[in-house]
Formats: structure tokens, sequence, C-alpha cells
């Protein structure tokens, strides 16, 4: 006899870890536990620490701690959800999601095709275990409509996520996964990020949530890119001695 649990998880999601982002975990964790959702990835560009650390903490929130990581890879940004090691950073797609495979993780392509945000194109995503097709920091539906019919298309799990950089946009967009239970052996309480992350590469997802207002999604955007305009100036300053992990190996 079976039984199916289904959690809640916004499975992109950036942290101060990130050179756009701002959010302390602990302030990230906090507001999760007050929302119908049962956990986040924080998933900073290129640098994991932070991730990690959320990953350890959620259990104090009463959520699932799933650790993960943006990765840029040469053709494009990847998420590398479940995984406690970052991924080499300029490689090219292909070996970036066996890499994370080998790491026991799932490699999720987010917001593809949009090139202003690093998507992949079209053409060059020939392998991966899952795609976002509902990002709710588009500003219109067709990029979300594109990816959806596109995953579609090649038979590939869907997932959904917020990408949000600021608190209030935290679960706009989500996904929810249904984890098969063994009734005689293992509780719901006993589900694990390991768990929901095999469940989503299964493809047993439904997206919820919606689109960010035009306007937060508009402020969202305009400040980190002038975060990153800032990182990348200072970090050529030579008094000026740090670089975020984000933005450098």
């Amino acid at each position: 006899m079976s039984q199916t649990a289904t959690v809640a998880i916004d499975p992109h999601v950036h942290s101060e870890g990130s050179y756009d982002g701002r959010e302390p975990v602990e302030l990230l964790l906090e507001h999760v536990s007050e929302i119908d959702l049962d956990g986040i990835v924080v998933t900073d560009h290129d640098a994991i620490e932070e991730s990690l650390r959320a990953a350890e903490l959620a259990p104090e929130y009463g959520l699932l701690g799933i650790p993960g990581v943006e990765v840029s890879t040469s053709h494009g940004h990847l998420l590398a959800i479940g995984v406690e090691t970052r991924p080499e950073r300029g490689r090219p797609l292909a070996e970036t999601v066996e890499r994370i495979r080998d790491l026991g993780g799932v490699a999720v392509v987010p917001h593809p095709f949009q090139r202003s945000r690093h998507g992949v194109r079209k053409r060059n995503l020939t392998d991966c275990d899952a795609i976002e097709v509902y990002n709710s920091m588009v500003f219109t539906g067709y990029r979300n409509r594109r990816a959806k019919a596109f995953a579609a298309a090649r038979e590939y799990p869907k997932v959904g996520a917020s990408d949000a950089h600021i608190l209030p946009n935290v679960g706009r967009a989500y996904t929810e996964i249904r984890i098969d239970l063994d009734a005689a052996s293992l509780r719901p309480a006993a589900i694990d990020g390991r768990a929901v992350v095999e469940a989503m590469r299964a493809g047993a997802t439904e997206i919820r949530g919606k689109r960010t207002p035009i306007h937060r999604s508009a402020r969202q955007y305009a400040k980190g890119a002038l975060r990153k305009a800032t990182y990348l100036a200072t970090s050529r300053m030579p008094v000026v001695p740090t670089v975020p992990a984000s933005m450098s190996e």
C-alpha cells in the first residue's frame, strides 16, 4: 500500500550571496515559514555558501532544506538543485548537466531562450533534467508559454519558480511536487530534500502561482543591474580588495 505526499517548493530564489541579491537567508526562511510553502532552494549566482547555510537552517523554521546554485555555463544559466558542491562555471551546458547529475542533483534550465537574462538558446538546449516553464519575473506570458511548449514537445519535467531577488517576490510562483510514500515504512514527516529532488527529476510536478506585478519586476531588475554594475566596477579598483563569490572563481 502506498500514499502520496505533496510539498510546495520555490526552487529559484536569490539571497545576499548573489551579486544582485540582498536578503539574508534567515530572513528568507522566516518569510517562507509564514506563507504556504514547504521550502525554497537558494540558487545564488555561482556561489553556494549561503544556500548550504540555508539548507542547514531550514529545519529550524519547519522547512525542507535543499541546497542549490545558479551556474553560469558557456551557453547560459543553469540551476543545480540538490547539490552541495558548486559546479565549475563557464563550462559547456551539456558538461555541466552531467556534472550536476554526478553530484546527485537535478539540472533545471531557468528562463530559457531569454537572451537578456542569459537564458539558454533553443539550439543549445539538447539535454537537461527539467525546464523552468513558469518564471514569475517575466513581463508578459510569451516567454513562459514558449518554454512550456518546448518542454512538452520534448517531454521534459516542468517547474515553476519566483526567481526572487527581494523578499516580497518569494513564492509568487512555485512548484508542487508529488512524492510516493510507502505507508508501511515511511511517514510524510520523513520526507527529505533528496526525495524532493528525485520526484522533480521524475516529473511529478505541478506549477502554481502567478506573475510578479510589472512594477515589482522592473524594480528588481533595475536594482539588480545597479548592484551588478557596482560590483563589476569596484572589483577592478585596487583599493577595493574583495569581489563577490558569485562574480569570481
